[in-house]
């Protein structure tokens, strides 16, 4: 079986880190992913995709990427469901391996002057491999 996504898009707000009682950290953000085609009208559609990024790399995440920024997530899709006022609800969201800043300091998507590590500082968004879950780790 195979179950990975790629994705290059930009974040729709700044990332969410929260930790779990056992002090695991957690981030979400929503990631906007350009579409290959244009409509009729010439108009570019986007997909906003959800974000899940555990331990040290939610919380690189959290400090270096911002809303605007650019970034590259390497994962798995995950779909899930739950009880919220009686109703069912099901989400379906990329648990991300990796995640990549993908702009230089200062640029476009960063301006607002936050810390991208250099090349001699290794890669923080790097995760550590897949990750097993419990449902008493998930903070929501």
């Amino acid at each position: 079986m195979m179950n990975r996504a790629t994705l290059v898009g930009r974040l729709t707000k700044d990332p969410e880190l929260r930790f779990t009682p056992n002090g695991v950290g957690v981030a979400t953000f929503t990631l906007a992913v350009n579409r290959p085609f244009a409509t009729k009208n010439g108009d570019r559609e986007a997909d906003f995709i959800r974000v899940v990024v555990w331990r040290k790399a939610a919380e690189s995440a959290a400090q270096y990427l911002k809303k605007g920024s650019l970034a590259g997530v390497d994962g798995r899709l995950s779909s899930r469901s739950f009880e919220k006022d009686g109703q069912r609800v099901f989400v379906t969201e990329v648990v991300a391996d990796q995640v990549q800043f993908l702009e230089p300091k200062g640029s476009r998507g960063n301006g607002n002057g936050s810390h991208q590590p250099s090349s001699n500082e290794g890669n923080p968004f790097a995760g550590d491999g897949p990750v097993d879950i419990s449902d008493e780790d998930l903070p929501f």
